[in-house]
């Protein structure tokens, strides 16, 4: 079973808690976070400050955030798909940190 690699060439911001992202295969993704900010890792980046923060990893090929947050590219590429599960999966992680909207 092959498993696809997916890169981060690039990204830009389009509003609050959403960027534009781009991927070595050509596809591009606007991707609204805000629905899975909830939790330890994922909490603090709903802090508009912290979520600004965010970066291209040279060596790992995805997004990431001051605080160590960060997303496997596969599941930015696929975020349409797998958006209902992580959504869910936040549900579970309820929301902590300064940086807490309700």
């Amino acid at each position: 079973m092959s498993h696809i690699i997916y890169r981060v060439t690039g990204f830009r911001v389009e509003g609050p808690y959403t960027l534009r992202v781009q991927f070595d295969d050509g596809v591009s993704r606007v991707i609204d976070f805000k629905p899975v900010l909830a939790g330890e890792l994922f909490g603090p980046l709903r802090d508009p400050v912290v979520f600004s923060g965010v970066r291209l990893d040279a060596e790992a090929f995805t997004l990431v955030w001051p605080n160590g947050a960060d997303f496997d590219p596969a599941t930015l590429h696929d975020w349409p798909e797998v958006l209902p599960e992580l959504v869910r999966m936040a549900g579970r992680w309820g929301t902590v940190g300064p940086g807490s909207i309700p």
